[in-house]
């Protein structure tokens, strides 16, 4: 258990140190930050019976706390996530002690048990369309039918839909700042546009004179993130999709049919927002299928490949 009150100022300060970098400097959400001091709580309990302070800390020590963790039958997941959080911690305690040539990152090369990623699920073409057919002229479903389109069209985390303001978009594009505080500016399609002029003729019912946000719930408020949640969960039923519907499917969707389209995993990163393409690369596996059948289609000296069982 993460028990704060069981530890002393010399484990609590430079913790505390750390989330306010976390916060102010790297902008991560309320609820990383609740993660992260849940994990260095837990681990700090764990080390300091054997440690003054987070300096005093080993690198067997983390080890043994990997071990410890495998023995309590975490799965490799959440084991994963607890040594970066240390990992973190320590590449922060480091840039603090730059003079200090002997300071090594205990958890540096400690690397928890491996584990298989899930494949991001989207829904295919058809079922984006079957979802997105809403013709119900009513003000939420228009404005519902305005969000998903937009989520759809460009990619937007739904942090960064809740978020977009009056004259974020404009020219066809949509400006967004994304994890970080990072801003990007996106294309917006067609079809997204046109839905976003039929619920900004409706706006006004449910905004103050002086709200700037794009979208808004009947409280005449912004929009909160779970309220879009469970709109969008609400119509997957009702448009008879057979998967669950959440806004990061939206997201999966957007990339995987670009990747499809246009096979520029670069222009998809930027898009996404990821500062790496390891983080987009994900959707090459996604997308294997569809390239091998145009591989087969395509090349002129490609013949059809035996099926594995075969």
């Amino acid at each position: 258990m993460a028990d704060e009150n069981a530890l002393s100022e010399l484990w609590l300060k430079p913790l505390d140190a750390f989330m306010a970098y976390l916060r102010h400097e790297k902008q991560y959400s309320k609820h990383t930050l609740s993660q992260y001091r849940i994990q260095l709580l837990q681990a700090a309990n764990f080390f300091a019976p054997n440690a003054q302070d987070w300096l005093m800390v080993s690198s067997e020590q983390v080890r043994r706390y990997s071990m410890h963790l495998r023995g309590k039958q975490y799965n490799p997941r959440s084991i994963n996530l607890k040594l970066s959080c240390i990992r973190s911690l320590y590449k922060y305690l480091k840039a603090k002690h730059t003079q200090d040539t002997t300071f090594v990152n205990p958890g540096e090369n400690i690397r928890g048990p491996k584990f298989d990623k899930p494949l991001p699920k989207n829904l295919d073409v058809d079922q984006m369309a079957q979802l997105l057919s809403i013709n119900d002229d009513d003000v939420l479903a228009v404005r519902d039918k305005a969000m998903m389109e937009l989520m759809y069209s460009s990619g937007l985390r739904i942090s960064e839909l809740v978020n977009v303001n009056m004259g974020d978009i404009r020219d066809g594009e949509i400006r967004v700042l994304g994890k970080g505080n990072k801003e990007r500016v996106i294309p917006v399609g067609g079809k997204a546009l046109h839905a976003l002029e039929h619920w900004l003729l409706l706006r006004p019912q449910l905004a103050n004179e002086d709200e700037l946000a794009v979208f808004l719930s009947k409280r005449k408020q912004r929009i909160s993130i779970r309220h879009v949640r469970e709109r969008m969960k609400e119509w997957g039923l009702k448009q008879g999709i057979s998967t669950p519907i959440h806004p990061h499917k939206l997201r999966h969707s957007f990339a995987s049919h670009m990747l499809e389209s246009s096979g520029d995993l670069r222009a998809i990163q930027e898009m996404l927002g990821h500062t790496s393409l390891s983080a987009t690369q994900v959707y090459t596996h996604v997308d294997f299928q569809h390239l091998a059948k145009v591989y087969d289609q395509a090349h002129p000296r490609a013949k059809k490949r035996p099926n594995k069982d075969e």
